[in-house]
């Protein structure tokens, strides 16, 4: 099993300005989850190699459009062009079901599109079977201003991926997220200020002094970590917490069987096969 980070960055400056991509990252599994498709998610995973037509399951922790941007278009690439009913769609509750103004994550027509869609609903546990590969998910709250919004840990192919989505800290957030192989963190600043709604380290140094991952891994980091150097606040959670801690790059993939951390490049532009691969 790997992680592939797709995009990194969290914010609005990075949103716009894509400093670090938003394009959320990949588990590439007995099954492929693409978790929070924001800008950037269908382009960067083709440039970086990671076939979007082999999603299996599309994952939407909330509608804010640094999560969900992409999410129509990877609806398409995970059904065969929207040919092939296929594929998972699970969603916060507003992202799948529409808020009170009726606003969602994706229209009526990509929502149809999948073969099974399921709004996560905080607290509670599914089962599932798909293409013969057992997972189950454990959906938590998380608290944010989208308040549908929620967590995961997904238990696949022997290991727990645990994902911590955007939210700000409350007592016992860690504790849900005991047993994770790999903890991604939504840690989109070295420090607080002032402002709700996003983990800050020392929450997150917290979190993990709870959960006892054995990897952490940053995402959706915001722009004051370019004024703290991500790699540098890694290093310090790492050292507060006792559990290893990364802040990868974009593009960087993580072995979770091996424990391995590799950066891939991804293709070059101009790679493109012929039509009549293509076509076969």
């Amino acid at each position: 099993m790997e992680l592939v980070f797709i995009g990194t960055g969290g914010g609005r400056v990075n949103l716009i300005k894509q400093f670090r991509g938003t394009g959320g990252f990949r588990i590439n599994g007995s099954l492929t989850f693409h978790i929070d498709p924001g800008p950037g998610a269908l382009v960067h995973s083709v440039k970086l190699g990671q076939d979007t037509t082999k999603i299996d399951v599309l994952v939407v922790s909330h509608y804010h459009i640094d999560h969900c941007s992409d999410s129509a278009v990877l609806c398409e690439a995970m059904t065969n062009y929207g040919f092939k009913k296929q594929g998972i769609l699970i969603g916060s509750k507003n992202s799948i079901e529409g808020d009170e103004k009726g606003d969602k994550a994706l229209s009526a027509y990509h929502l149809g599109l999948p073969a099974k869609r399921i709004t996560a609903l905080p607290g509670k546990t599914i089962e599932e079977e798909y293409k013969g590969v057992k997972f189950k998910m454990e959906f938590f709250q998380m608290k944010h201003d989208e308040k549908t919004s929620f967590g995961f840990k997904l238990h696949m192919d022997g290991k727990v991926i645990g994902y911590i989505s955007d939210t700000e800290y409350f007592e016992g957030l860690g504790k849900n997220f005991a047993g994770c192989d790999v903890l991604v963190v939504n840690n989109l600043k070295p420090m607080h200020d002032g402002i709700p709604d996003h983990l800050a380290s020392e929450d997150t140094i917290k979190i993990l002094k709870a959960a006892k991952p054995k990897l952490c891994v940053l995402n959706h980091l915001g722009m004051k970590f370019f004024r703290v150097p991500a790699e540098v606040d890694a290093q310090r959670i790492s050292e507060e917490s006792g559990v290893k801690t990364i802040a990868p790059k974009d593009g960087m993939i993580i072995s979770v069987d091996e424990g391995k951390v590799n950066e891939r490049k991804g293709k070059k532009d101009a790679e493109l096969k012929n039509l009549s691969d293509f076509y076969e």
